[in-house]
């Protein structure tokens, strides 16, 4: 008689036939439904990273799954060398929601900036002036915009870019929050034409920035004709408490990236937004891709936004966040040196001397809650933003537990 596979069995198969690119907890996943997931085992745990913020929505949400079965059943794939019915009322949907007018799909949250470093050079050459080959993007340290070699190149984690060089020039990495760093790389501002910049950094432990730096940095491109582009592919669609995190700030970026939760977690969608003064530099052959704005994705990430807005789930966020964000910071462990966060979405950052996140995270998931380490030392919380309110004060408590046990 065959053995009924356990955890044990799907780590060992992962580990001897899958690259090591991960350091995943031990836990193995076969269902999810709404903020909860089951390991095959049977056991249940509530869900404190949200795919890194892709199933805002919840897992297996009715309203997004159905809308992929029907189109699957129907057309999923045209490539766009030919037009398809999904395609523009998609568009004209996901621009009148973020107030940009127009929008340029991709796939996956990296090909979505890679697209705005495409727009901002060749608006910097076309439309600024600037002299071929002079561009010059700012980027901040400890960001993480995505893992191909052009964005690994301006990362300062050495484990992203170690071994992967030579990388693309162009990049000037300036340190997060720091204006006058910022306006003194700006310099004369003529070979500058963009400043990329994560609104709340989430892969860094959710660092916010001063409450003046965005504003800030609005201020210095309109001052230098640069552009502003916020990569959102994290922090919006609700996450932060707003449909976009950085208009917190009273702030209008001139570009966009987004991602991650567009799709509800269901199919890979990702989208480049700005006005037609930026999106205009591209014509035919300049850019694309062969599943970018295909039916299937228009279709899923229309039912996504859907459920945003009709669910009013950037108001939760909101406001169970800040229930959240009370509570950990009440906790009062001797291991937190701080609590950092916004909207529904909390950065739990230890001593050193604590002996690392992970330990906590192992500990978090035999509690029945899973949660993601970053930078070592932080506790990085992110609940489906349907998470009810009982499952996280029933959560809290359990954080609390863990954070404040004895060694």
């Amino acid at each position: 008689m065959q053995a009924t596979p356990n955890s044990r069995s799907f780590i060992d198969l992962e580990d001897r036939y899958a690259a090591h690119n991960y350091a995943p907890l031990d836990v193995v996943l076969c269902r999810g439904e709404g903020a909860f997931v089951w390991d095959v085992e049977g056991r249940r745990y509530l869900d404190c990273l949200a795919a890194y913020s892709a199933v805002n929505q919840g897992h297996n949400h009715p309203r997004i799954v159905a809308a992929l079965v029907r189109q699957a059943q129907t057309l999923a794939l045209t490539s766009r060398a030919f037009r398809n019915d999904r395609f523009g009322p998609f568009c004209r949907k996901l621009t009148e929601l973020t107030g940009y007018e127009q929008t340029l799909l991709m796939n996956t949250g990296a090909e979505a900036v890679e697209t705005a470093i495409k727009a901002a050079r060749r608006w910097g050459y076309q439309v600024k002036g600037v002299p071929e080959g002079r561009a010059r993007i700012l980027v901040f340290e400890n960001n993480f915009h995505g893992r191909t070699t052009t964005i690994v190149g301006f990362s300062t984690e050495a484990s992203s870019r170690a071994h992967f060089g030579p990388f693309a020039p162009g990049f000037e990495i300036l340190p997060y929050g720091d204006l006058a760093a910022v306006e003194g790389a700006f310099g004369d501002g003529r070979d500058v034409v963009a400043v990329l910049v994560e609104p709340i950094q989430g892969e860094a432990g959710v660092v916010v920035p001063p409450p003046e730096f965005l504003p800030g940095l609005r201020r210095l491109c309109d001052e230098h004709r640069a552009l502003l582009i916020c990569d959102e592919i994290q922090s919006g669609l609700g996450r932060a408490g707003a449909m976009l995190a950085h208009t917190l700030s009273g702030v209008r970026a001139d570009a966009v990236t987004i991602g991650k939760a567009l799709s509800g977690g269901v199919y890979p969608v990702s989208a480049f937004l700005a006005d037609r003064a930026v999106m205009d530099v591209f014509t035919p052959g300049s850019h694309g891709s062969t599943y970018g704005g295909n039916p299937l994705a228009c279709a899923v990430a229309e039912a996504a936004l859907d459920v945003l807005v009709d669910e009013k789930l950037v108001d939760r966020a909101r406001e169970l966040g800040a229930h959240f964000l009370a509570a950990l910071r009440a906790i009062g462990s001797p291991h937190v040196a701080q609590v950092r966060g916004v909207g529904l979405w909390a950065g739990v950052v230890l001593h050193p001397e604590a002996g690392g996140a992970r330990r906590f995270c192992e500990a978090l998931r035999n509690e029945g809650i899973l949660a993601k380490e970053t930078r070592r030392h932080t506790i990085r919380f992110a609940p489906p933003l349907v998470v009810a309110r009982a499952d996280l004060d029933q959560a809290i408590d359990r954080i609390a537990a863990v954070l404040t046990e004895d060694d």
